[in-house]
């Protein structure tokens, strides 16, 4: 949790800009929500957007490097969009405006709306989500993510999923930063440390939101903010250990997003690419049940996975990589020594043991996450979370190469697994029936070269969020 920033250097640009006051007392239920608009009083029209686009921040301002980017993507780089800015405290100095005075000053914005609401029912507020059906944008701002997650299950909560599905944008800093993973660290019970959270990773103050935001290619993240400043790397760790031991993250493995302070954004565009602006990022990955995570015990947790994203550089969250991470631990409640900086991995495909789990929308080929550099033996996992859901995986075979696949499937559901060519065709196939059980095939390349392949895991009946597991190895 943060308070809201300030930028008063921009309070001048605020004179030339509409400026419009609404205390909404029309709607005893909601009158404590504030609208502040600046810009033009009309929202852009237009009938298709780029996006999706997204900026995490570490702290609670608006980046303009990448704010300005998600503008150009979501627009085209053609025409105005609309922005609106929802925070859950009015700031408590400077400018009523902070984040909507840097967003004015930015190409191709048309307005920019501030409104503060400081109840849980104003998010069913029906100008707040007028307002926020018609923009482009929806930026959360800094302050307690405990305020924002009260808003699951309003009507708010849709039109923001709106936005986002038009084509246009989510994004926010240190609290705002919070409520956009889908695993969220709410703070509803207070903040806590590193020190707090791995001595007892169930410490009361760690509570989490989940199944609110869930983005496309960001499955099974946990963000923190003000990261290296406030040194939460240990925190995060624990939150992803708990996110494995208790079942939060499909697919078996828990992955963190922290972004450092002080110019601090991760922006990630429609295609699930993200880039790093102004400071430092992680991204770590908990990939196997922890040795212990139990209440009122430390944490015990062998070989967390850590990249250091620094500004310019980009992470694939669609097809997330399988190198170039260093190794850090957690034993006894005492974390490794030099948490912020390793030497990358660069012989990780020579190690085996390697696990990709699955990050929706992999309904489709085309969709299908890339585990063409997956370790042999390798593991891919997921879920089958409706009674028609797909996941495919992308593979590749060398001529006289052979693939063999063994799929662990839980009691929840019944699942079965294809080898398919690159077309889609169907070369083997394991059909078990009934819940439970599990599948296995296996491939031999004879053709010359190399040849491209899918792993389709296809729902036959029931559904759940528990994991199935397959080992893919290849001799």
């Amino acid at each position: 949790m943060s308070s809201r920033l300030s930028l008063g250097s921009t309070a001048t640009a605020v004179a030339l800009l509409s400026v419009t006051l609404t205390l909404t007392a029309q709607e005893p239920a909601h009158a404590s929500a504030n609208r502040i608009r600046l810009g033009n009083a009309s929202d852009t029209s237009r009938t298709s957007w780029n996006g999706p686009a997204f900026t995490m921040n570490g702290a609670g301002a608006v980046i303009p490097a990448s704010m300005s980017r998600a503008v150009n993507d979501i627009t085209g780089g053609t025409g105005t969009m609309d922005v609106v800015v929802l925070a859950g405290s009015a700031p408590t100095s400077g400018s009523a405006t902070p984040e909507c005075d840097t967003v004015m000053t930015l190409t191709g914005v048309n307005s920019c709306t501030t409104w503060t609401l400081t109840a849980a029912g104003d998010g069913n507020n029906s100008q707040v989500n007028t307002d926020v059906r018609n923009a482009e944008f929806v930026y959360f701002a800094g302050g307690d993510q405990c305020r924002y997650a009260a808003w699951k299950g309003t009507a708010l909560e849709a039109s923001v999923e709106s936005v986002v599905a038009k084509g246009g944008g989510s994004g926010g800093g240190s609290a705002g930063h919070h409520i956009n993973s889908p695993i969220v660290y709410d703070a509803c019970n207070g903040s806590v440390t590193s020190a707090e959270a791995l001595a007892n990773p169930y410490d009361r103050y760690i509570s989490f939101t989940t199944g609110m935001f869930e983005w496309a290619n960001y499955g099974a993240v946990v963000n923190d903010s003000h990261f290296v400043t406030r040194d939460r790397m240990g925190r995060t760790m624990a939150f992803l250990a708990r996110s494995v031991k208790d079942g939060l993250a499909p697919g078996g493995a828990a992955w963190g997003v922290g972004v450092e302070e002080g110019g601090g954004s991760l922006y990630l565009d429609r295609n699930g690419m993200a880039t790093q602006y102004g400071k430092d990022a992680y991204v770590v990955l908990a990939d196997h049940q922890p040795e212990q995570a139990v209440d009122r015990k430390p944490l015990t947790y062998s070989g967390f996975k850590i990249w250091r994203l620094t500004p310019g550089s980009t992470f694939d969250f669609k097809n997330r990589p399988t190198c170039g991470y260093y190794l850090r631990s957690v034993t006894n409640g005492v974390a490794d020594t030099n948490l912020y900086n390793g030497t990358p991995q660069t012989n990780c495909g020579s190690q085996g043991g390697g696990t990709l789990a699955e990050t929706e929308p992999n309904d489709t080929r085309d969709a299908a996450n890339d585990a063409t550099t997956l370790a042999s033996p390798g593991t891919v996992t997921g879920s089958m979370k409706s009674t028609t859901d797909r996941d495919y995986f992308k593979v590749s075979l060398n001529s006289g190469q052979t693939a063999s696949v063994n799929c662990a499937v839980p009691s929840a559901y019944d699942a079965d697994l294809y080898w398919l060519d690159s077309t889609g065709s169907t070369l083997e196939r394991s059909v078990n029936n009934g819940a439970g059980s599990d599948e296995s095939v296996s491939f031999t390349r004879t053709a010359a070269g190399t040849g491209t392949y899918y792993l389709e895991l296809e729902a036959y009946a029931g559904s759940g969020t528990a994991s199935y597991s397959c080992s893919v190895t290849k001799s």
